[in-house]
């Protein structure tokens, strides 16, 4: 099973991915962040094998960690989680190298289905 970082600027969120992740995934997560800097800093310092990102942060979007992590670590699996679930967006982080693309509200099913996928 995976070692999974969590992005996301609310709490309950992460604490919902977190336990889809870690109850029904038997995946671990190893670090969770609120804001894409902190996102950045983590997958630094942690090297996790995958991290679940949101969009919508405070101050850039996650778009953005996703440019500096792939920059630093061109083989890092990442999987966007977002209520934005607009073409233009999902093209644009795959573009950047994102794996895959949850929608919010995220179904367990959902979110293992995108997980596997990318650990291929």
């Amino acid at each position: 099973m995976a070692k999974i970082l969590v992005v996301d600027d609310s709490k309950f969120m992460r604490l919902t991915l977190k336990n889809m992740l870690e109850k029904g995934g038997g995946h671990t997560v190893i670090g969770e962040a609120g804001s894409d800097v902190e996102a950045v800093i983590q997958y630094q310092k942690l090297q996790p094998e995958l991290v679940t990102m949101d969009i919508i942060m405070p101050l850039e979007s996650g778009l953005s960690a996703v440019k500096e992590i792939m920059k630093a670590d061109p083989k890092a699996r990442i999987i966007m989680v977002s209520a934005m679930g607009q073409e233009k967006i999902m093209e644009e982080s795959q573009q950047l190298g994102a794996k895959g693309f949850v929608e919010k509200p995220v179904t367990q099913q959902a979110l293992l289905d995108a997980i596997n996928k990318a650990m291929l």
